[in-house]
């Protein structure tokens, strides 16, 4: 069984401060196949990477994302010493570009949020300038577009059905045990709860054409249970320690 490609949760998340530039770095040096990231809206429309509805958390700041100006999100700490401000998707899109190998991108928008479907738009937008947003295979694609919300996974898929997109799973809805999935949606994104209590379903969504990306997986049992069940894409805050684990 091909073990599978690792995604570095926010970037190297157990080792620097998560949505950072040197977490995303650090991820790319450790080997990661893949880093995903969250984005939302400024309040003057530029797109961050922050996970929560606030910079509370992950921040020398307070305040809602988007009520925050991109200068004012700039000026914040956000954990990483000599790093300015606030990570910008586009920041990060260069990263990956300029890493020197392929790296998937897997892009999460938040959802609900005060701009609902702009943040889909402006993610779009910013994927046709770096000439990304229409790949001539899914498969070959280095970016991938995901959330929780299904309305927004349709909405993207609308608008760019030639991008990939993952359906992300908090619970697997009982008409889709099966393991199939709406037409607007490639991947299917669950939880690694969902695949404890059913280690069948990532078979299930195979067989139905749907491979799985899997978050956020860390712990030994957990990382030995997806390469068992043949998962092919494992989110995880630590990509080095990960692969050690697919090794041993």
């Amino acid at each position: 069984m091909t073990p599978p490609l690792i995604v570095a949760h926010r970037g190297a998340s157990a080792h620097l401060a998560e949505h950072t530039l040197a977490a995303y770095e650090l991820a790319i040096e450790q080997g990661a196949d893949g880093v995903e990231c969250d984005v939302r809206l400024s309040r003057d429309g530029h797109l961050v990477c922050v996970h929560d509805r606030t910079v509370n958390r992950t921040s020398s700041g307070r305040g809602v994302v988007s009520e925050l100006a991109l200068a004012r999100l700039t000026e914040l700490d956000f954990g990483v010493e000599d790093e300015p401000g606030v990570l910008t998707f586009e920041a990060l899109l260069g990263l990956v570009r300029d890493a020197g190998r392929p790296v998937t991108l897997f892009v999460e928008t938040k959802h609900p949020v005060r701009y609902a479907g702009l943040v889909e738009a402006k993610l779009l937008a910013t994927l046709s300038r770096f000439g990304l947003a229409r790949p001539r295979h899914k498969a070959e694609s280095p970016v991938l577009m995901m959330s929780f919300s299904a309305r927004a996974v349709r909405r993207m898929h609308r608008h760019a059905p030639e991008l990939p997109t993952v359906l992300l799973l908090n619970a697997i809805h009982p008409l889709r045990k099966d393991g199939s999935l709406p037409p607007w949606a490639d991947l299917t994104g669950p939880g690694i709860h969902l695949l404890r209590a059913d280690p069948g379903y990532v078979a299930r969504a195979r067989s139905r054409g749907h491979e799985t990306y899997v978050w956020t997986v860390d712990d030994p049992a957990d990382i030995a249970l997806c390469q068992r069940l043949g998962v092919r894409w494992l989110a995880t805050n630590s990509p080095v320690a990960t692969r050690q684990r697919l090794a041993d």
